[in-house]
């Protein structure tokens, strides 16, 4: 530390700061470094944890492994650590449980000190006398402030569920997103009808769970969504070398009018359903058609709910589809809404907004090595705040390593970690397809005789 500045704050305490302050043990300097969340405890979309779920990411993707893969703190040590590593070689699969991903991530926590619980940050500011950031933060149930000071920041307070602003002004229990699902669960068992709108794969797991009980409960079950339809997540192992530093690094260097075309546009890259998830909902239906029965369930796509509207105990959705531009009302007891996440600017960086750089959208003006433009020397590490400029792989927990090695790296002025630049087969840039390419050239050869397609 200068003074009594730590070498890096970490604002927030996702899998992403967690993979920094793990990695930043595992180097030989002293980094002073001070990662604070407001929650009590470490939890990874709690509402979310539900039994049979697991990570849509080989477990490779831990915190360090693709960094260091003899860094104490992966995956593989803490199966060693608890006993669980022969268990854990039998049940021979790449996606762990995702309860048991959250495990690990506590046992990490538990194994850091650098870590700092009931800490909400309220305020960053820069001091110019002595060169460093101000972080303010509050104990949210005690009101108890406190103060740290850092030469660097990382900012890790990654999305937030978000409802749209047409969907909300009902009780909790009643509507409700998907990232609270497992502590209304209860009330959805005990309704006579639930509807879950959205076909992302929070949407699906949410859906297959009340599905798998529905026996039990005998509720009728429904499934909204104004996508498409429920379509698979790209899973193929081609389609998943855009998850790379190489792809990172090639849409960096689109102009950003090109990005905002592309990036909305690949959400099936991650966005859609999972495909094991999506074979599991169908086997389970076909199982409940046996014997000429019809499974009390409903599924339709391409249809957007407009509004929700209290009605006698229920309600009322008001219901689009809009390809064949027909709109009808649907009633329900029990709303759970899909409706995605949301990656806002936070308050407390207010002191800090003349100095930070925004373009036209009034986003966040972001370095090709992930940290924000801003008119003061101390650096700000983003982790999952830069969809707009790196494109995909950025809320992905397989680049999490990369991402937090150069931010070590710079940290320490030197390369304790690996960067990554030569991973996939694939080329993603003509510079780099011409220059392994024999017959590849820059010379302008004979104008093309037709318009190109897509199997030519």
């Amino acid at each position: 530390m200068t003074d009594d500045a730590y070498d890096v704050v970490g604002v927030g305490l996702g899998p992403f700061n967690l993979g920094l302050a793990a990695m930043l043990d595992g180097v030989e300097e002293d980094v002073d470094a001070a990662f604070l969340e407001r929650d009590a405890e470490f939890n990874w979309h709690e509402g979310m944890l539900l039994e049979g779920t697991t990570l849509e990411v080989p477990f490779l993707a831990d915190l360090v492994t693709l960094a260091d893969p003899t860094n104490p703190h992966s995956y593989l040590n803490y199966l060693r650590e608890t006993g669980r590593i022969y268990e854990f070689y039998f049940y021979e699969t790449f996606q762990i449980p995702r309860r048991e991903y959250n495990d690990y991530l506590r046992w990490v926590v538990a194994n850091l000190d650098t870590c700092r619980f009931g800490r909400e940050v309220t305020e960053v500011r820069w001091d110019d006398d002595r060169d460093h950031y101000v972080v303010a933060a509050r104990h949210p149930d005690t009101g108890e402030r406190f103060e740290y000071r850092g030469e660097n920041l990382a900012l890790g307070i990654g999305s937030r569920p978000t409802i749209p602003e047409h969907l909300r002004g009902h009780p909790e229990e009643d509507v409700f997103h998907t990232a609270t699902y497992r502590h209304h669960r209860d009330r959805a068992l005990e309704a006579e009808s639930v509807t879950v709108v959205g076909s992302g794969q929070s949407a699906a797991e949410v859906f297959y769970d009340l599905l798998e009980r529905q026996s039990d409960h005998g509720y009728r079950l429904d499934w909204l969504t104004r996508s498409d339809g429920f379509f698979p997540m790209e899973y193929s192992k081609l389609g998943l070398q855009h998850f790379t530093p190489e792809y990172d690094r090639y849409v960096y260097d689109l102009p950003q009018a090109v990005k905002d075309d592309l990036i909305p546009n690949q959400d099936l890259l991650y966005k859609g359903v999972d495909p094991e998830t999506s074979a599991e909902i169908y086997d389970l239906l076909y199982r409940r058609s046996i014997g000429d029965r019809e499974p009390d369930v409903g599924l339709f796509a391409m249809t957007e709910v407009r509004d929700i509207e209290s009605v006698g105990g229920a309600y009322a959705l008001d219901c689009h589809q809009w390809q064949v531009e027909e709109s009808f009302v649907h009633e329900s007891d029990v709303v759970v809404l899909g409706t995605g996440y949301e990656r806002p600017v936070p308050d407390f960086l207010e002191p800090l907004s003349d100095a930070i750089g925004w373009d036209e959208r009034g986003r966040y003006e972001v370095t090709e090595d992930h940290r924000l433009e801003i008119d003061v020397p101390g650096d700000v590490f983003l982790q999952n705040a830069e969809l707009h400029t790196h494109g995909v792989g950025v809320p992905d927990l397989g680049l999490g390593c990369y991402r937090n090695a150069k931010f070590v790296n710079r940290l320490v002025g030197r390369e304790a970690y690996p960067e990554d630049t030569d991973t996939v087969y694939q080329d993603f840039s003509v510079e780099q397809f011409v220059e392994r390419a024999p017959g590849a050239s820059r010379e302008r050869g004979s104008e093309p005789t037709s318009t190109p397609t897509q199997d030519d």
